[in-house]
């Protein structure tokens, strides 16, 4: 599935990943730049990451790109050269493969799947180990600060002697040393520090100062230190000559170098010193153990050498720091991982691996054992691949519990745990909305995780012990607890989860169908399994906009069906399982059933229809009968006809199969009858009937005009006229020509009828084209119809005679619908003029005017009315043609007050197209039926 962030994105990833693919499989020797202007400026529309992505993936140079898009366009005959220009095509694409043949969602399918794949590989790559040190490299680590002098430190010319003298005479003096080795001290004269450590250059000038000068002494200090020339030689980032500090280590000058190259070693860094071999530096040292006694100081000319590195091992999996590592020496498994940082509490060393090249040069796979000690003692090797696995996720010794519970999650096993050792409270430990009629127990029955399920009284089981529902748990069981309805569930924080794991698709965000309860929706898809990429909806294909909103449906499936599937090892979804509904906790258990029903083993499912607080499938407890799948769903509803129902089996036999019906009694089964609270079997159907004649609350809404507006129970059959005298009848202020009656199903018919004809007409204009010129429409104006019509919302107004009803005529009666609403208006004194006219106006009913006279009122037609199919509204929803109705008498052509005058549009003078006829029509209709409605 693709993630949809916007039409527009869409549009251009499309076209410009169509045109590489065209390009990348057009060959070597002939390959030609077919790329347009357009495509050109849909790639710069693109992030520069995708830029590139593109470019790289489908073997097109990206300079060349470049200076495309800075020349403004390409030439459809400019030849690339193949030996720079073109690399090999997609890996994820067959050679035999047609790419001009498929489809651009496709090819933006692989182009996404290709991306994911070198993600991963990106993501597994291992690192090599403490290269990274070097990319933190600053001032401060290049040059030491105020640090303390080591007392070894030798004096040389360039450094600064501070010296305050005290006594009887206070001075201060900063001698430099001299080339000669010498401070020339002004009333001592020279004396000799070269080749002296601090400590003892100290006490020499100390002793100097109290023998020649009487009553003074001296504290000495280093200021100002010397530099050094030293230079770093081997695989050194920036080899060279550098000047440093006198106090500069090894590790400094790895710095200033700016660290070590990818060939460089680590552990193997040496420091010569005229030719001979000072110390050998490894830098493992310092980073894993924090050991830097072997990082020397530098002297004057010394020099840094970093040879290529070693044998390398790589170390993945469950370790703590996974990374390739640098072999020094004959180091051992042990070492690798010791050096990884040993292993994580999820690893399970008795099932690790080693991938190491053979003599043949090939590789082969070793298993390991790191809980043996011979194991851990043999030798690594360069090159090899050493892989911990993890442990499995599974708990043992655990039972898991989810649902309307306080606290959900995972608690400890032990033998004799019952179910009230998990919850021993009805008050404390589960949700005030939790079911106490039903719970299930998950149990695995074998080693390939077959389950099966046991059901219990969750009330008996907490407040009788010796109950049977209290059954003895065993390890790795999981204990399911449901709301008894799902109408008060609080979804925000489980919403909340689901958008946190789509933040990614910033689509989802937008669409308020899907914000509302986005699990529910999710849910819903899931249910309804829409494996297939739907086009089209109830004969109407879908546009851009709403395939858009059904990718991120069935995106927002996708997670929720993650989620379900995990739902016994996800801690976030464990602790808002209470906030699932009966059917999400039960669709992960019935998956499992029916995935490990096989041949001789049916499927443990059962179903309940009709009248039942929740009907559905269930999974078939052990020795579950009639009565416990009544509980199972929740109990009866009023309505259910109790002293007969349906039981529905399927019989199968080496003959084949049959279907059997048989009549239950539920009030028998509910007791306990055997002849009709039978055992249930695989597949059987129980068929809750509802009494005969059960009368459900219907209600339908009278206002205005009348005695006694309000909201009215109906009965079934009841008409409009029962209603109306039911509400006292009409004021003397009513109008009944102009009553508006709306009616839900009609809306519904309404709405898709317009939805067919918007389908129609795109496809009218996308058929005959369009053009400027001629009486062809033009692409704004068609455009522009067609999305008037889209967002065009149905009134579902029924058009009645309340005249006619209150007088007695029956056939003009009508049987009501739950949700009917009469408005009964005031008297009207206003005549509306619409459509094609000069200034379309309301105006003041008179009566003995035509319709000629309010048209001439309003200006008169425009140039494009056409005035052979004017045609008027009536108040009450008719519509009558002056002049030319064959049906209507003289007194059906007089206009009335609230009639409304259409002027409509000729079709002709825009299109010869015959949709835009009944376009046109159905849009001045709506407005003036919703201008009617909005009364309401």
């Amino acid at each position: 599935m693709l993630t949809i962030k916007n039409n527009r994105w869409i549009a251009g990833i499309r076209s410009v990943a169509m045109g590489f693919f065209v390009l990348a499989s057009s060959g070597f020797a002939s390959a030609q730049m077919n790329i347009s202007p357009q495509m050109l400026e849909q790639f710069k529309q693109l992030p520069p990451a995708q830029q590139q992505q593109l470019a790289r993936q489908y073997g097109i140079d990206p300079r060349t790109l470049q200076q495309m898009m800075q020349g403004g366009g390409s030439s459809t005959n400019q030849s690339i050269d193949n030996q720079s220009q073109l690399s090999q095509p997609m890996p994820m694409v067959e050679e035999e493969e047609d790419l001009n043949a498929l489809p651009s969602y496709e090819l933006v399918r692989r182009l996404e799947e290709l991306q994911e794949k070198e993600k991963a590989i990106e993501d597994k790559t291992l690192k090599r180990f403490g290269y990274d040190l070097f990319e933190q490299a600053n001032s401060a680590m290049l040059t030491p600060g105020d640090i303390p002098v080591p007392t070894d430190y030798v004096l040389g010319p360039g450094d600064v002697v501070e010296v305050q003298m005290y006594g009887k005479d206070n001075q201060e003096y900063s001698l430099q040393v001299n080339r000669e080795g010498q401070v020339v001290f002004p009333q001592l004269g020279p004396i000799s520090v070269a080749g002296l450590s601090f400590t003892e250059a100290r006490a020499v000038i100390a002793k100097r100062v109290k023998q020649q000068i009487i009553g003074v002494e001296a504290l000495v200090t280093l200021g100002e230190l010397k530099s050094i020339r030293i230079f770093i030689a081997g695989d050194a980032n920036k080899p060279g000559a550098y000047t440093v500090s006198s106090l500069s280590t090894i590790t400094q000058a790895l710095f200033v170098a700016g660290g070590i190259n990818d060939i460089g070693s680590l552990r193997n860094i040496q420091l010569k010193r005229r030719g001979q071999l000072v110390t050998e530096f490894d830098l493992y040292d310092l980073l894993v153990r924090g050991d830097a006694s072997n990082d020397a100081r530098l002297h004057s000319g010394d020099v840094v050498f970093i040879p290529p590195v070693g044998k390398l091992v790589s170390v993945g999996g469950e370790v703590r720091r996974p990374a390739i590592y640098e072999l020094k020496g004959k180091e051992t498994f042990a070492d690798a991982i010791a050096v990884a940082g040993g292993l994580t509490a999820g690893a399970y060393p008795k099932s690790s691996s080693v991938e190491r090249y053979n003599p043949g040069s090939l590789k082969s796979v070793i298993s390991v054992d790191f809980t043996s000690d011979t194991a851990k003692r043999q030798l690594a090797r360069d090159g090899d691949v050493i892989r911990v696995q993890s442990a499995s996720s599974r708990y043992d010794n655990a039972i898991t519990l989810v649902g309307a519970v306080t606290r959900p999650g995972h608690y400890q096993w032990y033998p004799g745990l019952r179910v009230n050792g998990i919850i021993p409270s009805l008050w404390d430990d589960l949700a005030v909305s939790a079911d106490l009629d039903y719970a299930i127990v998950l149990r695995q029955i074998n080693d390939r995780g077959d389950i099966e399920v046991h059901q219990v009284n969750l009330g008996d089981a907490i407040t009788k012990p010796n109950s049977v529902s209290n059954i003895e748990l065993r390890a790795r069981d999981k204990l399911m607890v449901f709301n008894y309805s799902d109408a008060t569930l609080a979804r925000n924080e489980l919403n909340k989860l689901v958008q946190f794991r789509l933040d990614e698709h910033e689509a989802i965000s937008s669409n308020p169908l899907l914000t509302s309860d986005m699990f529910n929706v999710g849910f819903n898809e899931l249910q309804e399994n829409r494996l297939t990429e739907r086009r089209e909806l109830g004969g109407v294909s879908l546009s851009d906009e709403e395939q858009a909103q059904q990718d991120e449906a069935d995106l927002l499936k996708n997670q929720v069906s993650k989620m379900l599937f995990n739902l016994f090892n996800d801690e976030e979804l464990i602790a808002l399982s209470g906030n699932l509904s009966r059917k999400e906790l039960l669709f992960p258990v019935l998956a499992k059933i029916q995935s490990q029903s096989r041949h001789g083993q049916p499927v443990q499912l059962v179903a309940i229809t009709g009248q039942v607080k929740h009907e559905g499938v269930y999974p078939l407890a052990v020795n579950s009968k009639v009565s416990d799948l009544l509980v199972a769903a929740g109990g009866l509803e009023e309505s259910a006809y109790v002293v007969r129902s349906e039981l529905t089996r399927l019989n199968d036999n080496s003959e084949g199969s049959s279907i059997s019906h048989q009549g239950l009694d539920l009030t028998l089964a509910m007791i306990g009858d055997e002849q009709h609270n039978i055992q249930l079997k695989s597949r059987d159907k129980l068929s809750v009937l509802t009494v005969p004649d059960w009368q459900q609350t219907s209600t339908v809404e009278i206002r205005g005009e009348v005695k006694f507006p309000g909201v009215y129970n109906i009965n079934r059959g009841e008409t409009l006229k029962d209603v109306i005298e039911r509400a006292g009848g009409f004021t003397r202020f009513s109008y009944l020509p102009g009553a508006v009656f709306v009616r839900e199903s009609v809306r519904k018919q309404e709405q898709l009828e317009i939805s067919k004809l918007a389908d129609q007409l795109r496809r009218d204009v996308a058929t005959r084209g369009v053009s400027q010129e001629g009486n062809w429409v033009s692409f704004a104006d068609a455009q522009s119809m067609i999305e008037e019509l889209e967002n065009l919302e149905a009134v579902g107004r029924l058009v009645v005679d309340v005249d006619a009803i209150s007088g007695g005529l029956e056939s003009a009666n009508l049987q009501l619908e739950n949700g009917d609403v009469l408005y009964v208006p005031t008297t009207q004194e206003t005549i509306a003029v619409m459509g094609e006219v000069q200034h379309a106006t309301t105006h003041r009913y008179t009566p003995g005017l035509s319709v000629e006279d309010y048209l001439l009122r309003s200006g008169g037609p425009k140039e494009r009315a056409d005035e052979k199919r004017l045609y008027v509204i009536r108040a009450n929803g008719e519509v009558f043609l002056p002049k030319r109705s064959f049906w209507f008498g003289n007194q059906s052509q007089e206009l009335q007050a609230g009639d409304t005058i259409i002027m409509p549009l000729d079709t002709a003078y825009k299109d010869n197209m015959t949709l835009w006829t009944q376009v046109t029509t159905i849009i001045y209709n709506s407005a003036v039926a919703l201008a009617t409605i909005a009364r309401l």
